[in-house]
């Protein structure tokens, strides 16, 4: 099977389900972020970081493949099984959230990103994360995008923030609270 087709040398693809459209459809921007974001993980998951952490994170990255497969998909005309979201992944999330967060200090200041970087790739995917959100719910006024996907997503970036907070607790990075001036 070769890698390139020439079906999309004119700026259409196709959805799961045979319906072709341009490349900048608001569909094919959800599921191309969402991709993105999934890129960013795997950056995270190759820097110094626990093996459990490594473990969440690849669990993570399989959600992200079945939630580009929703996105992918044309509601109305596909029939082609894919995998779904349970709340159990949304549910997991909350678990990490919640034990890495008995660890740290009580947050008291918005955090600037940086300080290693584990704990920028960890910013930079919550960044891209909030981006694949806000397409989805934009995707969602107009048609069909199954609500554990924002819910999900959501949650998730909420975890790679609390991420970037325990790898600096971790490795005794200070963290860059924001002090504004006043």
């Amino acid at each position: 099977m070769k890698i390139y087709t020439k079906t999309g040398d004119k700026g259409q693809t196709s959805l799961i389900g045979g319906t072709r459209v341009p490349k900048h459809h608001l569909r094919i921007e959800s599921y191309g972020t969402v991709d993105e974001l999934n890129s960013y993980i795997g950056l995270i998951r190759d820097q110094q970081v626990s093996e459990h952490q490594q473990d969440l994170l690849k669990e993570i990255q399989d959600r992200l493949f079945t939630i580009g497969s929703a996105l992918a998909s044309d509601p109305e005309k596909s029939k082609m099984k894919i995998p779904d979201l349970h709340q159990e992944d949304i549910e997991l999330l909350e678990k990490e959230i919640d034990t890495m967060t008995a660890d740290l200090p009580e947050l008291r200041h918005f955090i600037l990103p940086g300080g290693s970087n584990a704990v920028s790739f960890c910013h930079l995917a919550r960044c891209v994360c909030r981006r694949a959100e806000r397409l989805c719910v934009h995707l969602s006024e107009d048609s069909f995008v199954d609500e554990k996907v924002m819910v999900y997503l959501n949650r998730l970036s909420d975890y790679l923030f609390v991420l970037s907070r325990k790898l600096c607790f971790d490795n005794q990075i200070e963290e860059n609270k924001w002090i504004p001036r006043i």
